[in-house]
């Protein structure tokens, strides 16, 4: 594969990347040989600043000396990506240090002296924007190792905000949202206590499906406050995945469930039926390990393009700015709605109701199954 094909390669995924809360990351970079890597991207409002360290840095080439002006790191807007793009189509040997469309921060050339060789800076951001942040490798045939940490985050007065212009109120959204599902399943509670007659195990089910949102969204409040604040979510990222995990799986059983009328029509299910639940439960397992994967770590990973494609959906799924998270929100919780009302617990509900032939197809399964 030739250099262009590489560059490209590394530089689209940044129409892909969402907004991020920028946690300090510390990561260790060994033997890579990718032309360009990214870290991440970050929306800078005019108070903005970048903290780059870089220590332990080693650059082995078979080409002999490298020419230390040829690696470095720099920060890429969107707007700026395509005439990138457009220089490099226009010459495949060119390297990105040298446009005049980046923001250079620096190159190895700045370095300390072996052993060290290290390099810490902020860098005060003039232009508010959204960056991709970059590491280039223009030396041929050369590898490099490093330790590298980041911060990103804007000043809030004095304080610093490590989460994303456009995501800084994520924390009260996220909260208030899960009021709501707690205030929702108190009501459903309630519902099915009155209603108790007509509750089947399918309602268990959905009441513990609206407490794992709202233990989701509640988690993902004090991540992201969390973060916002100090820069490392203190833990609460891991109980947000696991009740995420429950919570997808859960949701999807619970459609599946209800479509072929578990509890309702029949008290167990069919062979046909447990097959579907068996090919939707490890497909939900997979993506969900696939969104983890790609939220807490990010494009510096080799491989995080390949959990990409395991999760090609996933993009979509996660949202640049805190009106469309509320936008995304309230459809959820318009789901949540229609889906609960619809199949509430009631003495005569017209879902749950077989017609002429619907009836004699399942009574006709039935006898089959029986001869079987």
């Amino acid at each position: 594969m030739g250099r262009l094909p590489l560059l490209l390669l590394f530089l689209l995924p940044v129409l892909l990347l969402p907004l991020t809360s920028a946690e300090i990351k510390t990561l260790k970079i060994t033997s890579d040989s990718r032309p360009m890597i990214l870290f991440e991207r970050f929306g800078f409002t005019h108070t903005g600043q970048a903290t780059i360290a870089v220590s332990s840095v080693s650059v082995v080439s078979s080409a002999g000396a490298t020419d230390p002006s040829r690696l470095g790191f720099f920060l890429l807007s969107e707007e700026s990506l395509i005439q990138v793009l457009l220089e490099l189509q226009t010459n495949p040997s060119f390297c990105v240090l040298d446009s005049k469309y980046i923001n250079l921060l620096f190159t190895f050339r700045d370095l300390s002296p072996p052993p060290a060789s290290s390099f810490n800076h902020s860098y005060p951001i003039t232009a508010p924007n959204e960056y991709s942040l970059f590491f280039a490798n223009c030396a041929p045939q050369s590898t490099v190792s490093m330790d590298v940490r980041t911060e990103l985050y804007n000043f809030d007065g004095r304080e610093k905000d490590f989460l994303s212009a456009g995501l800084t109120q994520l924390p009260t959204l996220f909260f208030w949202f899960s009021v709501i599902y707690f205030a929702f399943f108190g009501f459903w509670i309630y519902f099915c206590v009155k209603s108790i007659r007509s509750v089947h195990r399918i309602h268990m089910l959905m009441g513990v499906l609206l407490i794992m949102k709202a233990l989701n969204l509640l988690c993902a409040a004090e991540d992201k406050h969390y973060v916002k604040s100090t820069g490392t979510p203190h833990g609460w990222d891991v109980l947000f995945y696991i009740f995420q995990f429950i919570r997808v799986v859960l949701l999807f059983t619970v459609i599946v469930l209800i479509g072929t009328g578990w509890s309702f029509l029949k008290p167990v299910l069919q062979e046909r039926e447990k097959k579907v639940l068996m090919i939707v439960i490890p497909l939900q397992v997979l993506a969900n390990i696939a969104s983890i994967v790609i939220g807490e770590t990010g494009p510096f990973i080799k491989d995080w393009v390949t959990w990409n494609q395991c999760l090609p959906y996933a993009q979509s799924l996660r949202i640049s700015t805190s009106g469309s998270n509320a936008a995304e929100e309230i459809a959820n919780l318009a789901f949540y709605v229609v889906m609960f009302y619809m199949f509430r617990p009631v003495d005569k509900n017209g879902y749950f109701v077989l017609d002429e032939d619907e009836e004699a197809a399942e009574l006709a399964l039935r006898d089959e199954e029986f001869e079987l």
